[in-house]
């Protein structure tokens, strides 16, 4: 049943397409021009994207925390290092910049020193009052001196929070509103308003403002995605067309292919908007990713139809023998190709979820596309003339093609033992692999805003806030002196950490009433002892406007506080240690009888996402290898041939490991994502091979070796013609500014190479030596399901 619906069904496909040429091209353009409409839908993402699923324990924990004390993370710090600002005119006017800054309706609230407060005791009143720490703006260097001595050796509370004594640099805190804080909004406040500010304070005092905070980095990095993706879709189509044009030496083939293509990236797009999916650094490869893998369904299409023209010069045969022979083994190729990209959709992950939806989605669109286009177009168009035809007879690919098998046919012991030693090297080189990575590890290194990134980490010791939440489940149990003593405890051990800064928590408030209580004496800077404590918490009580400072610290039942700290840029390793290392001492300072604590924090969901992100794409590249075996069974119905199959494939994805291993490249989300991407499109050439060779098995009347050698002189230029074009097509990736995407184009590109290599040479040879194995003709003489059908008129191939 099968086989015989697979043996009239692509005759019957080709006579459609070729009948109904003007209403198939109305609809591809009609259906463009509806997808184009959906463009006005598309949005740069302005989230930043969760790996976790929703009920993951990390997810529920950060939900519970921002719950109580409202999203974390909002703050856009600025910073000086440079004594120039501690003269009256770049001090008054770096004060400015903060009322400016505080006009904003996109601002909620500032810390600078331009509103800094001092928490001083009323003699009268016995009570804490606020007293702004600039009564007056300063005139002369001496009252610069004065204040900047007053802050850096008096004020402790504000260590590391407003400035860096070591250093004497001064830093300027601007909160975001939170309701901005995932929209459009914060991005044009952040590169338009914030920017030109920046930019007309530096202009006019000729000093260096150093700009960070993650709501920063989160819009810069949008930018940088953004303006990539335009230079992507131009190298790519540039870097392909040349190719392209290089092998077949038409620029006719040439144009045809590129507008399949562009009108795949219209539909990419198009698709995009229809769904209401965000641009994200992972859709945002998918326009070039159609490209690259759209050219080798117009080289296997083309090549085929110039093969046909050689051979007979009739152009209805040639066309209607392009569809029906190379149609199915195409679709077959772009099915596995999508089911790669598919895979990624039983993920958790939105991020990637959307990814492979988009993905697999376009790639089937591309084969369609390609496939109605390029025949239709060629029917309209003469014959090709001979010098389009040749390079079907180049000698260097003469000498290619011969050498191949040659190899093939007189050195199959020396490739076995090659492949056998890369392969024991490369084992050798998984086993030096490590997870790693960190947050900002895959950010463009040649920007302002990473070097930023790195100053704001040695001034302050990093910017990406870590919390632990202590619930001591009872009204204001925060502020009994137990609870305050194991909080002080737990921060004098975070704060022995090197890679976190100092820890600040409703303690520090504690500790400046004291120091305020003795009149403002810095050695005072400490819990009140026990008896202190009543008459410290009783003016405490007298005192007003304290609210909001209270509120960042503590909930309004006094029964739950927050401990901040900011972690530097660290590999996930020490990430755990470090991670490790805090919970214990929590395990020590707060029994779990008398408190529930946690930590959480973007820096802790960026190490749970990571290790959950690298475990899923693993089984994400697992299920594609379970995937296209099941595919290859089906197709075969050999359970030999598909180890054959899955042998020259498996193997260069062990050789990127391995190189992996030796070049210190680690195992992280970005890099993950290579095997799963590069397996789907690598199998495609096996498809190619063994659809060829079961035709010839027939044509050969089971004959072997005859209809090895003929396979692979037949399929061997268009595959090493689609592996080239594929190789220098991931390879624009490598142009990319961000390491992940780099990573991704280069481990792609090799893996390809690879994957020709392997099937090329190992796969013919496998086939050949278990040639007594696989040569049933029970299976093979009936097949269930042909992937080439049988040519019915016309000479047989070469």
């Amino acid at each position: 049943m099968v086989a015989k619906l697979t043996k009239g069904f692509w005759p019957k496909v080709a006579r459609i397409i070729l009948r109904n040429r003007i209403l198939i091209l109305i609809a591809i353009a009609g259906f463009t021009v509806f997808l184009g409409l959906q463009w006005k839908n598309m949005q740069f993402s302005n989230t930043e994207a969760n790996i976790l699923p929703d009920d993951h324990p990390a997810t529920v924990q950060y939900n519970a925390f921002t719950k109580i004390f409202g999203e974390e993370g909002n703050a856009i710090v600025l910073a000086i290092r440079d004594t120039a600002l501690f003269t009256p005119q770049n001090f008054n006017r770096w004060n400015k910049l903060s009322k400016q800054l505080e006009a904003f309706p996109e601002i909620d609230f500032v810390i600078s020193t331009d509103n800094l407060k001092v928490l001083v005791k009323d003699n009268e009143t016995q009570a804490f009052i606020m007293e702004p720490f600039l009564k007056n703006p300063p005139e002369t260097k001496q009252e610069i001196d004065s204040l900047t001595h007053h802050l850096f050796n008096e004020l402790p509370f504000y260590d590391n929070l407003v400035y860096n004594p070591k250093s004497g640099t001064i830093q300027t805190i601007a909160y975001l509103d939170k309701d901005i804080m995932n929209t459009a909004v914060r991005n044009e406040f952040i590169l338009n308003d914030l920017g030109d500010l920046v930019k007309s304070f530096e202009d006019e005092t000729q000093l260096d403002v150093r700009v960070s905070g993650m709501p920063y980095i989160r819009t810069w990095n949008t930018k940088s995605i953004v303006d990539e993706i335009g230079i992507f879709i131009v190298a790519a189509l540039l870097v392909t067309s040349v190719i392209f044009f290089f092998f077949f030496r038409s620029f006719r083939a040439t144009f045809i292919s590129m507008c399949v293509v562009i009108i795949g990236v219209m539909w990419a797009f198009g698709f995009l908007g229809l769904l209401r999916y965000e641009i994200t650094i992972l859709t945002a490869l998918i326009p070039p990713l159609i490209i690259v893998i759209g050219i080798p369904n117009c080289i296997f299409l083309i090549n085929k139809y110039q093969q046909e023209v050689n051979k007979h010069g009739n152009q209805a045969l040639s066309l209607q023998r392009v569809i029906s022979k190379i149609g199915n083994a195409t679709l077959m190729t772009n099915i596995t190709t999508a089911s790669g990209f598919a895979t990624f959709i039983i993920l958790d992950s939105d991020l990637l979820k959307e990814f492979g939806i988009v993905a697999s989605i376009n790639i089937i669109g591309i084969f369609i596309l390609s496939l109605l286009i390029i025949p239709i177009i060629y029917s309209f168009m003469p014959l090709p003339k001979t010098k389009h035809l040749k390079h079907l007879n180049k000698k260097w690919m003469d000498f290619f093609v011969n050498w191949m098998e040659r190899m093939v046919r007189h050195h199959r012991i020396a490739v076995y033992i090659t492949t056998v030693a890369v392969l024991v090297l490369s084992i050798i080189g998984i086993y030096q692999i490590k997870i790693t990575g960190s947050r900002i590890e895959d950010l463009p290194k040649n920007t302002h805003f990473y070097k930023d990134i790195q100053f704001f980490e040695q001034e302050f010791d990093g910017i990406m806030p870590m919390e632990i939440v202590v619930d001591t489940e009872r009204k204001n149990g925060v502020i009994k002196p137990a609870t305050l003593k194991r909080m002080d405890e737990l921060g004098a051990t975070i704060n022995e950490i090197p890679e976190l800064s100092r820890p600040i928590s409703v303690v520090d408030l504690i500790k400046y009433s004291k120091q305020a209580f003795y009149n403002g004496i810095p050695k005072y800077y400490q819990l009140p002892t026990s008896q202190e404590n009543t008459f410290i918490m009783d003016a405490a009580r007298k005192s007003s406007g304290n609210g909001n400072l209270l509120e960042s610290f503590v909930d309004s039942t006094g029964q739950t506080a927050r401990l901040t700290t900011y972690m530097q840029d660290v590999k996930i390793d020490r990430m755990e240690e470090i991670e490790r290392d805090v919970q214990q001492a929590i395990n020590k300072f707060f029994p779990s009888e008398r408190y529930k604590v946690f930590m959480t924090g973007k820096a802790l969901l960026f190490l749970k996402g990571t290790k959950y992100l690298v475990k899923n794409l693993l089984l994400s590249l697992a299920l594609a290898i379970g995937l296209i075996s099941l595919f290859m069974a089906y197709l075969f119905r050999s359970f030999r041939m598909v180890i054959i199959s899955l042998v020259p494939n498996l193997l260069p994805l062990v050789i990127t490991a391995g190189v992996m291993g030796y070049l210190g490249v680690p195992i992280k989300p970005s890099t993950i994502l290579v095997f799963s991407i590069a397996f789907g499109i690598s199998v495609d050439d096996t498809i190619h091979f063994l659809a060829k060779y079961r035709q010839e098995l027939a044509a050969h009347k089971w004959h072997i070796k005859r209809s090895v050698y003929a396979a692979l002189r037949e399929t061997g230029v268009s595959m090493f013609y689609t592996s080239i074009v594929l190789f220098f097509g991931f390879s624009v990736f490598i142009i990319s500014s961000f390491g992940g995407t780099k990573a991704l184009g280069g481990l792609v590109s090799a893996t390809l190479l690879f994957a020709m290599l392997s099937n090329l040479i190992l796969l013919p040879s496998l086939l050949l030596s278990l040639e007594r194995s696989i040569a049933n003709k029970q299976v093979l003489k009936k097949p269930q399901i042909d992937i080439l059908p049988k040519e019915e008129d016309g000479p047989k191939d070469k």
